[in-house]
């Protein structure tokens, strides 16, 4: 029988996950009498981190080329406003705004990867000409915030409860509580799902990971690095409208400055989940536990209630240096046992 091999990306996500559980645990003996315990809880993790958690599987995605897109975050902005102005201000239908905005995100990734790709611009300075454009597209919509109310079908989405059949218990008023979760986090899931099985078992997904890992080892064994990273940027785009989409299911309501910060939680969590800066190495099952690390993060701070939410961040600024450390350590090792 062949023995499993423990490598240094392995160690990382492995990491990931016990860190993730030791967390949790944690915050379930803390404050368990605050209800912390309870699997709604975890549960409205995943509810509340359904877009972001798109946005990450994309991200991913575009890191593993060495890549970087810190437009995300405004993209989901613009179509979030997109769909509460569509409607409540146009009287558009909800559907066809949806397929618009998947539209939008291919065609803006389309845009960016070419730019990348082919025109060899650094992927910083195009991503953040996109973020300036499509958070100023934002504003160009509508300088105010719109309340979504008037659609039927994205007010019934929602507020559609899943149920799940374990996991109940009794409040203190006496009511037994149904966990529930929402169609968003289904497709966040599926999302995730379906990027693993791609980036493991298709031809583009390990065009990625060589991409990454060295272009001109990638270009011998005969890929088209400029289409592969193109196609990076473009799936990226069209996950995080996904995400987007999700996300304003969750709002229900467009702002200015909504999902602000969000590339830097999308990369953050990417980081933290085992993808390297430099590409090559990450997997999208690590990025779901990062995103799942930052949600308790928050949570466990809005649950102690006398801390402010900026500790959040700077707990999550302390892990991303401490696996960034990480990566740096594992590859030197590499280095060492290539020599």
């Amino acid at each position: 029988m062949k023995k499993t091999k423990l490598n240094g990306n392995s160690v990382l996500l492995l990491i990931t996950i016990i860190l993730f559980f030791v967390m949790y645990l944690g915050g379930c003996i803390v404050y368990g009498s605050k209800g912390f315990a309870h699997m709604q809880t975890f549960l409205n993790i995943l509810i509340n981190n359904a877009g972001l958690i798109c946005v990450a599987s994309g991200m991913t995605c575009v890191m593993l080329t060495g890549g970087i897109d810190i437009s995300v975050g405004s993209l989901v902005a613009v179509d979030c406003m997109l769909l509460a102005v569509g409607i409540e201000h146009w009287g558009m239908n909800s559907s066809v705004l949806m397929v618009l905005i998947l539209v939008i995100g291919l065609v803006f990734g389309l845009a960016q990867g070419y730019c990348v790709a082919y025109l060899k611009i650094q992927p910083f300075i195009v991503t953040m000409a996109g973020m300036f454009f499509a958070r100023g597209m934002t504003a160009v919509l509508c300088t105010d915030q719109v309340s979504i109310v008037s659609d039927p079908l994205f007010t019934k989405l929602s507020s559609t409860k899943i149920s799940i059949p374990f996991g109940g218990y009794v409040n203190k008023k006496g009511i037994y509580q149904v966990p529930y979760i929402r169609a968003s986090v289904l497709v966040a899931l599926l999302i995730v799902v379906l990027i693993f099985l791609m980036l493991r078992y298709t031809r583009f997904g390990r065009s990625l990971y060589a991409v990454g890992g060295n272009q001109q080892s990638a270009t011998l064994m005969g890929l088209n690095v400029k289409s592969v990273t193109m196609r990076a940027y473009v799936l990226n785009s069209f996950l995080t409208s996904i995400g987007g989409i999700c996300y304003c299911l969750n709002t229900m309501c467009g702002t200015t400055q909504q999902a602000a910060g969000m590339e830097m939680d999308a990369i953050s969590s990417s980081v933290i989940g085992g993808t390297l800066l430099t590409g090559g190495v990450g997997n999208v099952i690590g990025s779901l536990f990062g995103v799942l690390i930052n949600g308790t993060i928050s949570s466990l701070v809005k649950t102690n209630g006398k801390l402010i939410s900026s500790w959040a961040n700077i707990i999550t600024a302390l892990l991303l240096c401490f696996f960034i450390v990480l990566q740096a350590v594992f590859a030197k090792i590499k280095e060492a046992k290539k020599a």
